[in-house]
Parts: structure tokens; sequence; C-alpha cells
């Protein structure tokens, strides 16, 4: 009954997700991480704590939220909601009194019985589906004791689970998790450490240990069953020949036949509303999508590098270059293509 009442912060819960895992899937995001990566496409689960946003579309003026904020932090002003962060405590009274949802609280307190019930909610899409529940984030191992808890209730209720991590944290802890995991997908995001540093604000050098550690713990353990690895391809950073074929090398010398599927994940660039409503810069918003052909061109050389060259596939949203019979770039009818999920 302890481990049931064990409260841990929630951003929120994706039903119906098919880019998460095998299957229709219900992923729950957590609060914060331990990376802080340039390009996050979830800003809004780095902090640890509860924040709020205001919805522009939403607000009808009426300034309730200004008079309830205990802090003071609230001021509306020609250009929108100004949201004053050393001042605000991340309580939600200006959610709670927001008539018309403009202001939205992220983050929220679940207990382990709670969450469980929620999830198990969608046990009949699960099993026609093969899918599960998937947790993700940010990092949801930086909430270890609640995720423990959390994946031991719903191995208990059959559930299939999967645990999506950027592999930056402690051996210990992800260790102590993986008994209860079905299916893990890990990050290696850049093979150079220096490169790693600059691009999430730390070294790679636990998340290759661990990427080791996980191929020989899986050798001996029956789950997690499944490991996908994924690759974020942001341009300008990680979207290098280079850093896929170090990557693809990685997993040939120190994982070999533990990986079952190795994405590379398109850069999307959808997120950038999400940036302005929490004051915060994105350096990657003037970028475009990538092209068909490039993630094609970065999967070949993924192939090239792996034993296995079918567990290499890419995903997201890229724009296609439609060949009109000349050479000139200017020439090329640009259109939104959908292709596999993106990370």
């Amino acid at each position: 009954m302890q481990d049931k009442k064990k409260t841990g912060t929630v951003l929120e819960i994706i039903r119906m997700s098919t880019e998460d895992g095998p299957g229709i899937r219900t992923t729950v995001f957590f609060k914060g991480c331990t990376l802080k990566c340039s390009w996050c496409h979830n800003p809004e689960s780095l902090s640890p704590l509860p924040q709020v946003q205001w919805i522009g579309t939403n607000c009808i003026n009426c300034s309730i939220c200004i008079e309830a904020c205990p802090a003071g932090a609230l001021e509306l002003k020609p250009e929108g909601m100004a949201i004053d962060r050393g001042l605000c405590r991340g309580c939600g009274t200006c959610a709670d009194k927001c008539p018309s949802m403009a202001m939205e609280l992220l983050g929220k307190k679940w207990d382990i019985a709670a969450l469980t019930d929620e999830l198990v909610k969608d046990r009949a899409y699960f099993e026609r589906s093969h899918g599960g529940v998937t947790l993700s984030g940010g990092e949801a191992a930086m909430q270890k004791d609640f995720c423990l808890s959390l994946l031991k209730e719903l191995k208990g209720r059959g559930i299939q689970t999967a645990l999506d991590t950027c592999g930056h944290i402690s051996w210990a802890v992800l260790e102590s998790l993986l008994p209860y995991i079905d299916i893990l997908l890990f990050d290696l995001k850049e093979i150079d450490t220096g490169k790693h540093t600059a691009f999430t604000g730390a070294g790679n050098e636990t998340i290759l240990e661990n990427a080791r550690n996980i191929a020989a713990y899986m050798k001996d353990h029956i789950r997690p069953a499944t490991l996908w690895i994924r690759t974020p391809i942001i341009p300008g950073t990680t979207a290098t020949h280079e850093n896929i074929r170090g990557i693809g090398n990685f997993i040939a010398a120190d994982m070999r036949d533990s990986v079952n599927r190795w994405e590379l994940c398109a850069f999307n660039n959808l997120c950038r509303d999400k940036y302005r409503r929490l004051g915060m810069d994105w350096q990657f918003a003037d970028k475009d999508l990538l092209t068909a052909r490039f993630m094609e061109e970065l999967a070949e050389t993924a192939r090239s590098s792996v034993p296995v060259p079918s567990i290499v596939r890419w995903s997201g949203s890229t724009v296609l270059e439609k060949n009109t019979g000349t050479n000139s770039s200017a020439d090329a009818e640009k259109k939104i293509k959908s292709s596999l999920p993106r990370c």
C-alpha cells in the first residue's frame, strides 16, 4: 500500500500513440530531464517543477488570473501575458481560476494507484495491437522510486511496459528498472563527447557505458526483450554522416546482437510555440525540415555501419523535393511528407 501512495510529477498522458514503441500505446511524460538538449522538442519537460503557460488564443482578457496569482507574477501586456518566472511558484492557482483555460499548469502530481488505474483503461487497445504503456519525458528515471513502483504495478496487471530514456542516469538506477521493462528505447544522440557536451550540456560517457551494460545485461536476463536505439537528426548538430557512422560503429562493436531497431528521427520544428509560451528562446526556430533524400542518405550510412542493415529505419516529417526536369533547386516543388513517426 505504501508504494501505491508514492507520488510523482507527470507532464501529460498521451493516448493512442504509435510513436513510442510497438502497437498502440499510452505514453506517460514525466517532468524533469538530466540533459538540456538545445533542440529539445519538449521544453516543458526539462524542469522537474510544475510550470504555467499562457495560451493566447484562449484568453478573454478578464484578468482573473492576475488577481488570483498569490506571487504577483502575471502582467497582461499588449503583446500578451508576461509571466515573471522568478516570482512564479508553479502553484497553478491562475490555471484553476482561469474561466477560458488560457492559463495551463504543466505538471500534475499523481499517486501510483490513481495513475495505474488511469493507464489500464486502455487495456483493450494494448491487447489488440500488442501495445502497452511507455514511460517517457523528460527523463522518467529521474523519478526513480515512483517510476519503479509504477512499472511493478503495471507488470502486476499484465501490461506491456516500455521506458524511453536519454541514458544519462546512473547504472544502478537503470539496472533497478530493467527487470520490469519489456522494451527499452535508448537515445544515442552524438558519438563525439565534446560535441555531445556542447549540444546537450553533458558528455556521453555515462550514456555509452550504460549502452554497453544494457547489451551485456540482455544476454543473461529475460527483460528487456527488445532494444531500440534512437538518434535525433538535427540540422547543424547531429545530422552528419560522421556522427551516424560513429554511432553505427559503436553499435557494431559494443552492442552488436542486442539492438532490434535503430531509428533516425528527423528534426521537427512544430515545438516553436512551446518555447514562446514558456518565454524561452529556441535556436532552431528558423530551421527548415530536412529532405527525405537526406534522411535516406543518412540511413544508408547507418546501414553500412552495422552488421544487420535491416534494423535501420528513419522516421518523421520531411520536405520532399519533386524533380521538375531541371537541376535548379528554385524549380523544386516542396511539400510536406509525413513519413514514419519521429522520436
